[in-house]
């Protein structure tokens, strides 16, 4: 697993490397000599690093030698970065030094400095290669396996069989009667595949083993098998299958003949094995879309045989492939608190102290989060510790990393996280993973935040390659291994934001702490490593000592969340830093973002507290990609207005995204607009005075952003206007033809505008209004290339909607006070596949008759429902084709969602700026006064450059 990190890290910071030796930076020949060098040998040490991974052993002096590339490798990008840095601020000082006399940041070394500094590294990487080979004869590598090495090996679960499997059940009750239901239903003529999904010690195989079991005691299939999937090559999975099928068939082939078929005959030998045969195939721990492609391809023609398969998985995509057809996926879910407290104290408790007055398990159920395997194994452990009379909850909890790393009782759960991290398909995923230590345990991470930080880290490249996926495929990756889940979804059920959980969140802070990829500074506690990235949590930050023996020059992400001291927040101290969070730092003032312009190589800047000005130079960053200042106090930014306009007017914005404007209907940043020609997302509060009746500008602005153009590919364009009832004359004047993807419209609607009907390409639609008539109802069910509608509204206008209406509508949402919903003929949303019915007053089905909706698959209800209601929608889904899933509401409410992007005094709407780097062309600094940032910022924010700003304008 060292090795593994170390190969990722080199792989990030090659790229680098190989950049020197451009003549930008103007680097003596013998200093390029050295990093061509450097260069090759970084290279040939990856090389041996995934050689090394590919092998079963590791040898304690091959552990050893992957310590001194670890520090070669640090002290590499450490010279990389002070080559950056010197060439960034030499290339700032040639244009201002005739008129400023510039004095050397501390930071800054000379050429000679990092010439002698290349020279030393050169004679680590010899001396490592060099301690490696005199030493390989006596440690050689195919000695004895570390114990990461053999947990891996032996895989998170050994071979499975079901007769012999002790679990203890409890909480299963509902997903044992739905996965026997899943076998009885289903089209006679057909084949069903029913997929059993989540993350590792969740008890897929203990649920599919007692489904397994009840049906080998019945008679329904004349075949049963159970076969163990993990780390086998489908010829070995097709292979075991006829091993466990042949007890009673004497034409299955003998073991050598097995052993010696390749997939094609084994296929034909399956299929005449199972032909005409009601079967009931169990396949544990699948793990590719490919295997189960070469398992399904050799069973037999379902001709009104109703055979079953279940399948067990951690991978969302594999569960989807396998049910593709006639299948059916269940998800598992963490256990409750009742049924989490249930089986530890189950494991925990002796049955002599079952009348003992047990000590409180809060902190070992927070700990385990609800996954059974967890709690199983803590309560085991604490049982053979003498619980509960011996240690305490809290106790075992903070000790828990050592436990998982070094106690014999943890080795199951310790071969589940390290096979999630060992089995993740490249160095950047790993990496990823670690990052998640940054963050506090109990807070939401917004995914958006995080995707940025991936990037200004170097872990994902914004476009993706052979070597690095792009940040969003490397979050979904993470979010189809199950291993980090989301916590709230936009309307489209796109992640807002997710956390990890459980004993996997604490596998992350013990890897990301033991492989010093992250200082965790909590609890007055700190290890004393050489830090990289800095994360501060709670105000025990605050201890001024604990900081004085560290080094904070060579830091690359610091993250505060809490208080801090003031060493702590003296920024002249970082050097090198990438990614700068301080969003959440309690008490951050002014005096304390002074030295950020001298902070040259930062990418990441997130800055919240009392913040009201931003220093002038902050034009120096040019690495800038990504700046968040919601959480300011950033207002009355002051730029002449002739300047902006003249940058605006070059075309020289890359401005994407404008959110959280307010504006009065005139003046202003409204006539800036039109130059943004990079513009796909903008998000408008319209508060107009009483009596104002000049509102051109705003029409303009906004008629000019909707306009179609009439190309073919114009791509995502979104529009979100939240008005009162003096801007329904506004709406209806906008004239088409119009271009938008998505369109949000929050105020009083007696009747649909009417370039909304005409828009093109609408794929998502979103009203909010007191009253929803028919008449806009009926206009939009002519939408044809709507995807997702949302209506929220205290009165729905009876309306029924006609057969194929919203003809390629998807997702359907119905928030409403009262429960008036639509009739929906048969024929109408043929292809809905979520519907939502978000009304506290639902009375049970409510004349929906969903046995319309053939392609239905999720209905989703008011958590505040009554028990009658949500048992009358379970019904009625379970007698669909499809049976539909029926769930309660989690995430915030969407309309309050809406509103969070504007600005609130308490919590400032979002502002986030990415994907283009700042030039240096402002010489005017930002400056605030109050709790409001006005229109002149974003100009501001344009002129440097930065394509993203969703900050609270007014």
């Amino acid at each position: 697993m060292e090795a593994a990190l170390l190969g990722g890290f080199i792989k990030v910071i090659l790229p680098r490397l190989f950049s020197l030796i451009d003549d930008k930076y103007k680097l003596h020949r013998g200093v390029k000599s050295d990093v061509r060098f450097l260069v090759k040998e970084l290279r040939m040490i990856v090389g041996a690093i995934d050689d090394d991974e590919l092998s079963a052993t590791s040898s304690a002096a091959a552990r050893l030698s992957i310590q001194d590339l670890r520090e070669l490798a640090h002290g590499i990008e450490d010279c990389i970065d002070g080559l950056m840095y010197r060439a960034t601020w030499e290339h700032q000082a040639s244009f201002l030094r005739r008129s400023v006399r510039l004095r050397p940041p501390r930071a800054l070394k000379t050429g000679a400095q990092l010439a002698r500094e290349m020279q030393r590294l050169r004679r680590m990487a010899k001396e490592a290669h060099e301690r490696k080979r005199r030493y390989a004869a006596d440690f050689p590598a195919g000695g004895q396996p570390s114990s990461a090495t053999q947990l891996v090996d032996e895989s998170p679960s050994s071979p499975s069989d079901p007769r012999i499997l002790d679990a203890d059940l409890v909480g299963v009750e509902g997903p044992l009667a739905e996965l026997l239901e899943q076998l009885a239903e289903g089209r006679p003529s057909q084949l069903k595949v029913i997929a059993v999904v989540g993350f590792c010690g969740l008890g897929k195989t203990a649920l599919a083993a007692e489904v397994y079991n009840r049906e080998t005691r019945s008679e329904r299939f004349e075949r049963h098998a159970w076969v163990y999937a993990a780390l086998k090559s489908p010829r070995e999975v097709l292979a075991d299958l006829l091993r466990k099928l042949s007890s009673d068939a004497p034409s299955c082939q003998g073991k050598s003949v097995l052993e010696t078929s390749d997939v094609g005959q084994l296929c034909t030998e399956l299929k005449q094995h199972l032909v005409m045969r009601r079967y009931f195939i169990v396949i544990d721990d699948i793990r590719t879309e490919d295997q189960w492609k070469t398992i399904k391809s050799a069973l037999p023609a379902d001709k009104d045989i109703s055979s079953r398969i279940l399948v067990t998985t951690t991978i969302q995509s594999v569960a989807n492939a396998c049910s593709s057809s006639n299948g059916y996926v269940h998800k598992m879910s963490r256990l409750d608190k009742m049924c989490s407290k249930q089986l530890f104290t189950k494991k925990a408790c002796p049955d002599k102290y079952s009348c003992y007055k047990q000590p409180d398990p809060a902190e070992v159920l927070k700990k385990c989060d609800g996954q059974p395997l967890a709690l199983v194994t803590i309560g085991e452990f604490l049982q053979a510790k003498g619980w509960p009379t011996g240690p305490s909850c809290e106790d075992i909890c903070t000790q828990i990393g050592y436990h998982l790393e070094n106690d014999k009782s943890f080795e199951k759960m310790r071969r589940v996280l390290i096979h999630n991290y060992t089995t993740l398909p490249s160095h950047a995923l790993k990496a990823c993973l670690l990052y998640f230590g940054m963050f506090p345990s109990n807070r939401p991470i917004r995914k958006k935040s995080l995707l940025r930080r991936w990037l200004a880290e170097g872990f994902v490249e914004p476009q993706p390659s052979p070597s690095s996926p792009d940040p969003i495929a490397a979050f979904n990756s993470l979010m189809d291994r199950n291993i980090i889940e989301p916590i709230n979804l936009s309307n489209n059920d796109n992640v807002k934001t997710c956390q990890t959980y459980g004993m996997m969140r604490e596998f992350i802070l013990h890897m990301s702490i033991s492989q010093n990829f992250v200082t965790l500074f909590c609890n007055d506690k700190i290890e004393p490593k050489y830090v990289r990235r800095l994360s501060l949590h709670e105000s025990s930050a605050t201890v001024v000592d604990s900081f004085s023996t560290v080094d904070l020059s060579l830091v690359r992400s610091l993250a505060i969340f809490g208080k801090a001291s003031q060493t702590v927040l003296d920024l002249s101290k970082y050097h090198l830093l990438r990614v700068l969070d301080l969003e959440k730092c309690e008490e951050l003032k002014d005096d304390h973002v002074k030295d950020i312009c001298n902070l040259l190589l930062l990418k990441y800047l997130s800055l919240g507290g009392g913040v009201t000005t931003i220093p002038r130079d902050i034009v120096k960053l040019k690495h800038l990609v990504s700046l968040d200042v919601r959480r300011t106090k950033l207002t009355d930014i002051v730029k002449p207005k002739s300047e902006v306009h003249e940058f605006l007017s070059k075309g020289k914005s890359n401005l994407e995204t404008l959110a959280g404007f307010v504006t009065d209907g005139s003046g202003g940043f409204l006539h800036l607009m039109g130059y943004m020609n990079k513009l796909s997302k903008v998000k408008i509060l319209c508060e107009l005075p009483a009596g104002c009746a000049d509102r051109t500008d705003l029409k303009e602005a906004i008629q000019q952003f909707i306009e179609d153009e009439k190309q073919a590919n114009i791509g995502s364009r979104s529009l979100s206007l939240h008005f009162g009832k003096c801007c329904e004359e506004l709406l209806n004047s906008l004239k088409g033809p119009c271009y938008l993807s998505s369109l949000k419209l929050h105020g009083d609607l007696a009747a649909p505008p009417q370039f909304v009907v005409s828009l093109r390409g609408l794929r998502e639609l979103c009203l909010w209004s007191t009253r929803l008539t028919a008449g806009v109802l009926e206009a939009l069910s002519n939408l044809s290339y709507l995807q997702y509608l949302k209506l929220v509204a205290d009165d729905l206008d009876k309306f029924v909607v006609r057969d194929q209406a919203f003809c390629r509508l998807l997702r359907l949402s119905l928030e409403l006070q009262c429960p008036t919903f639509p009739t929906i003929e048969e024929g109408a949303l043929p292809f809905l596949v979520t519907l939502q019915l978000l009304c506290k007053d639902l009375h049970g089905l409510s004349d929906l008759k969903i046995e319309h909706l053939k392609h239905l698959k999720e209905v989703t209800l008011d958590p505040r429902v009554t028990p009658t209601t949500r048992g009358t929608w379970e019904k009625a889904a379970r007698e669909h084709p499809n049976r539909p899933k029926v769930l309660l509401l989690k995430s915030v409410d969407a309309a309050q969602s809406e509103l969070a992007d504007y600005t609130i005094a308490s919590e400032p709407a979002e502002s986030a700026i990415q994907e283009t780097s700042i030039p240096a062309l402002l010489n005017q600094g930002l400056v605030a006064s109050s709790s409001v940032m006005r229109e002149q910022s974003t100009s501001v924010l344009s002129n440097m450059g930065l394509s993203e700003v969703s900050s609270a304008l007014t």
